[in-house]
């Protein structure tokens, strides 16, 4: 390769899709993402102008549907731009892109991990549950929510901007993000490689792993109720939050595994896989948290009768 370093403006993305379905992509995606605007300000507005839904529970269910919003609008008209024949994209408004993606990621990963503390205490420690999630709490986890993943996103961000690129400016992905552009980069020092490691140990296994030993607890919990009713409740929530994990790890869980026995996935194979697990779980967070929720469900009847 040849270690010259020249000048980038723009970076040109290559999303692989077979040129007979992207009228067809096109279509699924605005369907997606005015679905998506759709319910998550729906169930932001319920939430913002029912008081009693102003609760540790109900506010994180909104947190994540401004996460949603703006995680869907951060990456979906680019995607359709890009199908359309727009595939060039500014230096700037890419390592924008970047940055979002990344603080996006990172704050949804924590939140819920929150979320999964919070239905760990309603349901082992029912008596104690106001006395533990407090507004100081929540004061406490929104700090937390946004500092850790700003600092790591601005530390990539900074990273990023440090590299220099040799002999191409064509990024075989769908939008920008940290490891697509390392790819192109003609910088070979560890220290950019270290930090997406530390990205995705602190953001994806440790948040995923702490989920699912807090859910396998709730769980073995719930049998334990003697109420049939107490226990379906239970599990049925331990169901609805497990899919919303499911929904956002399964895909990339999938491409990880395969890749690492060696299954070498074509770029739409694998295009595919990353555009599911980042615009389907925004779009069916609201149905999933939310429309099944019984306060929500009849705070937005409420909301259209009086429309």
């Amino acid at each position: 390769m040849n270690k010259t370093s020249v000048s980038v403006s723009e970076f040109v993305l290559h999303c692989t899709v077979n040129s007979q379905k992207k009228s067809y992509t096109i279509a699924i995606l605005i369907v997606v993402y005015l679905v998506t605007l759709f319910g998550n300000t729906l169930v932001i507005l319920v939430i913002v102008m029912n008081p009693q839904l102003q609760k540790p529970m109900f506010v994180t269910i909104a947190a994540l549907a401004v996460i949603d919003l703006l995680g869907s609008t951060n990456i979906i008209p680019q995607l359709i731009a890009i199908l359309s024949g727009w595939v060039t994209v500014p230096y700037g408004p890419c390592l924008l892109q970047l940055l979002l993606v990344l603080y996006l990621a990172e704050a949804e990963s924590y939140l819920l991990v929150f979320m999964a503390c919070d239905r760990y205490v309603a349901v082992l420690h029912p008596l104690r549950y106001s006395t533990l999630i407090t507004k100081r709490i929540l004061w406490a986890i929104g700090l937390l929510l946004n500092v850790v993943p700003v600092a790591f996103a601005l530390t990539g961000l900074i990273f990023i901007t440090e590299l220099s690129f040799c002999s191409t400016n064509i990024i075989n992905y769908c939008f920008c993000d940290y490891a697509s552009l390392f790819k192109i980069a003609c910088n070979e020092n560890p220290k950019y490689f270290d930090i997406l490691s530390a990205i995705s140990f602190l953001f994806g296994f440790c948040p995923l792993a702490f989920i699912l030993l807090s859910y396998a607890r709730i769980a073995y919990a719930a049998l334990k109720i003697s109420s049939s009713d107490g226990r379906k409740k239970t599990l049925n929530t331990l169901t609805t939050h497990l899919l919303v994990v499911g929904l956002t790890n399964i895909p990339l869980l999938i491409y990880t595994m395969l890749t690492g026995i060696g299954v070498k996935l074509s770029d739409e194979a694998n295009n595919s896989l990353i555009i599911v697990a980042t615009i389907v779980p925004p779009m069916l967070n609201p149905i999933i948290y939310s429309f099944r929720n019984k306060e929500i469900r009849s705070s937005i009847q409420k909301l259209f009768k009086s429309a």
